[in-house]
């Protein structure tokens, strides 16, 4: 990801999505269990307790966003975390947190003159 004054709109939409999926407590607890690696839909929908549209649809904006990847083995379908998606999330964070001037950015005069 590039600094944040150089990020494109591509850029900035990209980040909205990752943090919108990531916004919401039972899409960030089905991520806090694929982080051990590949899980099966059914045991995310028992130890979510979650039913499986509300499920599906939570999975679907992790998806979306490019958090996590599926795969499907007969009528199972299986989840994992997408292997450079925190990385981005990680990235914008970064950037966002790193003053201009550290950036090698000039920062130039004042709010309204």
């Amino acid at each position: 990801m590039t600094p944040a004054a150089d990020t494109q709109p591509t850029d900035a939409a990209k980040a909205a999505r990752l943090f919108h999926a990531l916004s919401d407590e039972t899409r960030v607890a089905a991520m806090q269990m694929l982080r051990n690696g590949e899980r099966c839909v059914c045991e995310l929908q028992d130890e979510l307790g979650a039913a499986q549209s509300r499920l599906s649809f939570h999975l679907r904006v992790l998806k979306d966003a490019g958090l996590v990847t599926d795969r499907r083995d007969g009528r199972w379908a299986y989840y994992s975390i997408s292997p450079d998606a925190l990385q981005v999330a990680h990235d914008v964070v970064r950037d966002l947190a790193t003053p201009p001037a550290r950036r090698g950015l000039k920062v130039v005069g004042g709010c309204c003159g």
